[in-house]
């Protein structure tokens, strides 16, 4: 269970970690990278796995809900709007494959008209990595509507343009507006801990495993491979999944490793008290080509559909954000063998902090040269030197 009380069921996670442990050939790895760190002062490499899981629903159980609003026409296309807003992440395209599975049609034969408040009223944000779960199923549900009306004309024609047109001419309604309300969830937090309910409807669960070089001189670290194991179940698209991973990924190493805010304080005299310094692309660093793995590689789980969610699949977007951190434990690590060489103790303890840029990363290696300048700098910085 959850610190939350809420059962983690049928969890991967175990299964995964031993899968993603002998996929990345780990503990070789491990022993290449030492043998590399005992060869070489000043470049230094790290290696990290780690797990995650991330709960789908909104923890405000009224927003758990979504509309949708599917017209046929009687020359065979459909006509789809729904409440959530594309931003990339490809909703739209997997919306337009549930109705194109539903009726047996061609995804070219499916239109998305853009969301709109004259047509989906009172939707709930596009958010929490939710969207694909609840649209999709008031979706599904006005296509289940349309079909069971569509069903004795498929059964007499078999083809879906000729039972279309004999249900328009037989006054049968092509339309329908569907509706979806996750059940099962809810949580509240006056009862008794082990009554409060089901926050989540399910978990999304991943793994990833990463390892980086450092320049223990600069502080400069690049990722040199990155394993990265997701379990979307029964995936929607795949290629749109493969693709959220990535830049979940991708995203997540920034913040952990790149995306620094400064803000003024006494230490910085040349900025204003509250005062945001990194403003733009030109202070506040996030990814760029350089930055992404030299190596990415990206498995999806088989085998694991999800019974709460649209056509067993699971959300993805934001559940594989967490796993970018493997790069920071992984330069953790490396940080760890640059300091050993400086003298250090083997278990010796000493702090990193989040996010862990070049900076940082140059003074926690703590040689002889950077520690005459960090009884200088506070915690947690230094990140811009004064």
């Amino acid at each position: 269970k959850t610190h939350f009380r809420q059962l983690m069921e049928k969890c991967p996670l175990q299964r995964m970690w031993h899968e993603l442990y002998e996929s990345c050939d780990f503990a070789k790895r491990h022993a290449e990278i030492q043998e590399f760190n005992r060869q070489n002062r000043w470049r230094k490499r790290g290696i990290a796995q780690l797990p995650t899981k991330f709960g789908i629903s909104f923890t405000a159980k009224f927003m758990n809900q979504a509309g949708a609003l599917v017209h046929i026409y009687t020359d065979g296309t459909v006509l789809l709007t729904h409440g959530g807003t594309e931003m990339g992440q490809g909703l739209h395209t997997k919306i337009c494959q549930i109705v194109a599975r539903a009726f047996g049609i061609p995804m070219a034969d499916v239109v998305f008209r853009e969301t709109g408040t004259d047509t989906v009223p009172n939707a709930s944000p596009t958010a929490a990595s939710a969207s694909s779960d609840i649209y999709g199923m008031a979706t599904l549900n006005a296509c289940e509507q349309i079909k069971s009306r569509l069903q004795p004309y498929l059964e007499k024609f078999g083809d879906f343009k000729k039972a279309v047109n004999a249900a328009y001419m037989d006054r049968c309604d092509l339309s329908a507006h569907g509706f979806y309300a996750t059940p099962g969830i809810g949580y509240d937090w006056s009862l008794p801990e082990d009554q409060r309910g089901k926050p989540f409807n399910y978990f999304t669960y991943g793994a990833a495993s990463s390892e980086v070089e450092i320049d223990v001189l600069t502080g400069d670290m690049r990722i040199l491979r990155s394993d990265i194991l997701m379990d979307v179940g029964n995936s929607l698209n795949p290629a749109i999944d493969i693709g959220q991973i990535e830049g979940a990924f991708t995203q997540g190493f920034g913040w952990a490793t790149l995306e620094e805010t400064v803000w003024g304080c006494s230490e910085f005299s040349w900025l204003k008290p509250g005062v945001c310094f990194t403003r733009g692309p030109g202070t506040y660093k996030i990814p760029s080509f350089n930055d992404t793995p030299v190596d990415m590689r990206v498995t999806l789980v088989k085998d694991s559909a999800n019974p709460n969610a649209i056509h067993s699949s699971r959300a993805v977007g934001e559940p594989p954000f967490f796993l970018g951190t493997a790069a920071f434990f992984a330069a953790r690590a490396a940080i760890a063998s640059a300091r050993e060489d400086g003298g250090a103790g083997v278990h010796d303890y000493f702090v990193v902090d989040l996010p862990l840029t070049p900076e940082r990363i140059r003074m926690a290696c703590n040689d002889a040269l950077s520690s005459r300048f960090s009884k200088n700098t506070s915690r947690p910085r230094p990140s811009i030197f004064v």
